[in-house]
């Protein structure tokens, strides 16, 4: 039995130099990628030909080009490759798998983003418990760093400790309620916005300059009437017509679907979101945050 086992591991590092000479186009630079000598993948590939009974690499002088026999057997040394690198991976995810997963969050991904989120990755990792906190951007970047929570989802941040991914981009539009006076409008002016009663939206992210950047060469301020860091107190408050307001799509989805706010065409402003990333430590719960970018995949986050 364990003669069989040698034999496997052996046969799979021989198929792993294979593909890594066509990857890395030589036999040095493939040594390079997988930490070995040159001599030793050579020797890996002379193995692996022998038990295939056939010439997978023509050589002449340094370069290397790959033969009929080695063409044919590629995909499948590709796909047993991928196939015990994922065994591998699961076996290991199994057996680290935490029996608990805290996410650090800001509060409008975990009024919008961690419910869709939360309960496909329940169905991935079904032994984990989960441990939602939320805060500030600094807040959970913080936490991620001293390691009280496993991994965050805050702003666009970047930090030399940190590994940030891109999980969603969130349009920015002028939202008003129905009947409003400008709904059915196909363009507005900024003087024509800056007169209206306005509920600003504020979440501190360098994205909102951007829109303050649209009023600054007018003549007066904008008619802000309240000014708040959530966007779920904004958007109700237009909802109760208490003015209209400028805030991110993934918040107000079932409003608009059910016609009780409605997106105004604003040219100023087309192009500008809030942009939220998956934070965590270098290295770290690698699965997790795997699958979460897969999940965000298919819900359409990007």
């Amino acid at each position: 039995m364990v003669l069989n086992e040698e034999v496997f591991l052996v046969n799979i590092e021989n198929i792993e130099a294979f593909v890594y000479v066509i990857h890395c186009g030589s036999f040095n630079k493939a040594a390079e990628a997988l930490y070995l000598s040159q001599p030793s993948v050579t020797a890996r590939i002379q193995s692996l030909e022998r038990e295939l009974d056939c010439k997978l690499f023509d050589r002449q002088g340094k370069q290397v080009q790959i033969t009929e026999e080695g063409k044919r057997f590629l995909p499948y040394a590709q796909q047993i490759l991928l196939t015990y690198q994922k065994g591998k991976l699961y076996v290991n995810q199994k057996r680290s798998q935490p029996e608990e997963f805290r996410i650090g969050c800001t509060v409008s991904v975990s009024n919008y983003i961690i419910p869709e989120l939360l309960p496909r990755l329940k169905h991935m990792f079904p032994n984990t418990q989960y441990r939602i906190s939320t805060g500030t951007t600094d807040d959970i970047v913080n936490k991620v760093l001293n390691k009280e929570v496993d991994i965050g989802f805050v702003r666009n941040v970047n930090h030399p400790h940190l590994q940030s991914i891109k999980f969603y981009e969130d349009p920015i539009s002028l939202y008003a309620y129905e009947n409003h006076p400008f709904v059915g409008m196909d363009s507005l002016t900024v003087e024509e916005i800056a007169e209206q009663p306005l509920v600003f939206f504020e979440c501190g992210a360098l994205d909102w300059l951007r829109i303050h950047r649209v009023f600054e060469n007018l003549a007066q301020p904008p008619n802000i009437q309240i000014q708040t860091d959530n966007s779920e107190m904004a958007k109700k408050l237009v909802l109760r017509q208490a003015g209209i307001s400028f805030l991110p799509g993934l918040c107000v989805q079932q409003e608009i679907a059910d016609g009780k706010l409605v997106p105004l065409y604003v040219p100023e402003t087309v192009g500008i979101s809030l942009q939220t990333n998956v934070i965590s430590n270098h290295g770290e719960h690698l699965q997790f945050l795997k699958e979460i970018i897969e999940i965000g995949k298919q819900l359409n986050y990007k």
